[in-house]
């Protein structure tokens, strides 16, 4: 293959090799000054280049914030997991229907009629590992309800928190009937 342009259109007779020598002293002229007052040749492409090292930095940024999220959210996910692993209840040994409702569905969770009343304390809590339901204590429902809040289904407080203490005591005396509960 041919060398440089000019040495291409120097054999094709199409220029001077006297025009040629001086365009490349005078080319290295310039360059020579350039050096010397501290201009840089190609400053343009090297702003440019610049500004691409900035936009990677930029996008790798997101990209790592992104990565870290996705991390931090297995990683609560994982003691999550772990929490209701350890933690639950003994299930399918239970009589009595308890029902609750997920979203807009209502779901049946057989327990024995000590949870249900335990239940209905706010003692236990019901919370959901991807399509199961699990009962737990309520200091561990707690721990998770911070982690991912979506995943307590049910958690009553202990007394409902629209009487004052004056009504609680008084309806005390009443139990709900049976056929009430749904």
């Amino acid at each position: 293959m041919a060398g440089s342009l000019q040495d291409q259109l120097l054999k094709a007779g199409l220029a001077d090799s006297d025009k040629a020598r001086k365009l490349e002293k005078e080319k290295r002229k310039q360059a020579k000054v350039a050096r010397r007052s501290g201009e840089e040749l190609g400053a343009e492409t090297k702003a440019a280049a610049r500004e691409a090292l900035a936009e990677k930095a930029r996008r790798d940024r997101e990209l790592n914030g992104a990565r870290n999220a996705e991390a931090l959210r297995k990683a609560i996910n994982a003691q999550i997991k772990q929490l209701i692993d350890n933690h639950k209840l003994p299930r399918g040994r239970g009589d009595v229907g308890f029902n609750f409702s997920d979203g807009k569905k209502v779901k049946k969770l057989y327990v024995l009629a000590v949870e249900q009343k335990q239940l209905a304390a706010g003692n236990l809590a019901i919370v959901k590992q991807g399509d199961q339901y699990e009962l737990l204590p309520w200091p561990i429902a707690a721990k998770i309800a911070e982690r991912d809040s979506s995943r307590v289904i049910v958690c009553s407080e202990a007394g409902d928190p629209g009487l004052t203490a004056e009504e609680q005591e008084w309806y005390k005396d009443y139990e709900v009937p049976d056929d009430l509960m749904w």
